[in-house]
């Protein structure tokens, strides 16, 4: 199967499996729970002494700066994709 195939493909089943899902929020808690676990292990690793509060803030920054940090790669990939097709 080609790769244009295949990535149409999960997009159906995706939609498929979207619109089954009753309760969304509740489908990906757990997703969620551990990567804010992840966050929050980093932002303990980078300050240990630091207060609930300071490591919840931090935990959020990092979380802020993982997604600015993809956005970014994706902004780039696309650039480098539209630069190619142009050529």
């Amino acid at each position: 199967m080609d790769p244009e195939a295949r990535s149409l493909r999960a997009r159906l089943g995706a939609h498929v499996s979207w619109a089954n899902t009753t309760d969304p929020t509740s489908r990906t808690a757990r997703a969620r729970a551990a990567a804010n676990g992840r966050f929050e292990r980093l932002a303990r690793e980078k300050h240990p002494n630091g207060t609930d509060e300071q490591i919840a803030r931090a935990a959020e920054h990092l979380r802020k700066a993982h997604y600015a940090a993809m956005g970014l790669k994706s902004a780039m990939s696309r650039k480098a994709k539209s630069v190619k097709s142009a050529a």
